[in-house]
């Protein structure tokens, strides 16, 4: 596993109890806004000890001079699941969209009060990929997730990060384990992609496999630590390998946790590259949950987003050429376009041409 700079013991201590509880196409299709069928909502539970931390938090009653976000308020310290055993939840934030047109007009009140021209502002920062005032907002999660989905967030080196810390405490013996409906096979087009599902008998054994796995490397993690994850000692005369060996056996499947922040316009990059239908579905399946997050927390700039970003594409020359010829109504091919067989595939089906797909 990893070891992500500030783990160590002292910084680790930081890391509320929640955490340590035992130790693009361009299409709006292509990101779905938080429905219920490609998140598993109904697995995940919760220690009584995690409920109650919960509950601690969200009962507070703190005053402040500075701008909240009424909706996203509600949710704030709210365990959403994800996956099996996994979750997103929001612990802070700062600024809302009235931030962004304060930072873009250098003022010194809350901005505009007519909430129709920031919104005018806000779309024209997106629409001419003026991003810096997008920068002043900034938001902070806590995710439980699987190592290998980790492994790629991790990729968008933009964020600080604090994860939990393996060399410090066990980790918890939770596994994540997919779905048969997300089980498939190498695609034969896309090298880091899905093509078919894998079905019946053959669908079985992979998931036994994985579940054996799982269990049988955890159970040795235990056994050369020689403490089980509750804590108790397994040989009393036998001494335990230390923590930041015995991890490295530990399958990809694990889950580990971290504190992820991140500004509005780095969560906005994430986003419009993990929510997309394109990208993994297990990590697709986090990004489904933030998006709803964002939406709460700057509703115009996540209006802004999905029109201009989401919904929106960027044309090359030639590609520009290919649609105002269209448009006039003159004659044009593939063979007379000067594009690639991927672009001109890709440009009609951005447009709804697929009549014209090769």
């Amino acid at each position: 596993m990893v070891e992500v700079v500030g783990t160590a013991p002292t910084s680790a201590m930081f890391i509320t109890k929640f955490i340590y509880r035992h130790s693009w196409k361009s299409n709006i299709n292509n990101i779905k806004l938080y429905f219920k069928d490609s998140i598993c909502l109904l697995k995940m539970t919760l220690s009584e000890q995690q409920k109650k931390e919960i509950a601690e938090q969200q009962a507070q009653n703190n005053t402040t001079k500075r701008v909240t976000s009424p909706e996203l308020e509600k949710i704030l310290y709210e365990a959403v699941s994800v996956l099996d055993h996994g979750f997103v939840r929001v612990v802070d934030y700062m600024g809302d969209d009235s931030s962004i047109v304060q930072a873009a007009r250098v003022s010194y009140g809350k901005g505009t009060k007519k909430v129709s021209t920031d919104s005018g502002l806000i779309k024209y920062l997106m629409r001419h990929r003026h991003s810096t005032p997008f920068e002043m907002c900034e938001i902070k999660y806590h995710v439980k997730l699987p190592i290998f989905v980790a492994r790629q967030w991790i990729r968008h080196r933009t964020a600080n990060v604090n994860e939990y810390s393996a060399r410090y405490s066990i980790l918890d013996k939770e596994f994540y384990l997919p779905s048969k409906e997300n089980l498939a096979a190498q695609s034969k087009s896309n090298r880091q992609g899905r093509g078919e599902l894998i079905n019946g008998k053959q669908a079985e054994n992979i998931l036994n496999i994985l579940k054996h796995d799982a269990e049988q490397t955890y159970s040795n993690y235990e056994l050369m630590l020689n403490e089980r994850y509750d804590g108790t000692t397994i040989e009393e005369k036998n001494k335990g390998l230390a923590r930041e060996l015995a991890r490295m056996n530990l399958t990809l499947n694990t889950y580990t946790q971290w504190y992820w922040k991140t500004d509005l316009l780095n969560l906005l990059n994430f986003l419009s590259l993990r929510a997309d239908s394109h990208a993994q579905y297990e990590i697709r399946a986090y990004a489904d949950v933030m998006i709803d997050s964002l939406k709460k927390w700057t509703p115009i700039t996540f209006e802004a987003f999905i029109d201009y970003r989401v919904g929106g594409m960027e044309l090359s020359g030639k590609g520009k050429a290919v649609i105002q010829k269209m448009m006039k109504g003159e004659k044009c091919d593939f063979g007379t376009s000067n594009l690639s067989k991927r672009e001109w595939n890709e440009l009609m089906e951005s447009f709804g041409f697929k009549e014209k797909i090769l």
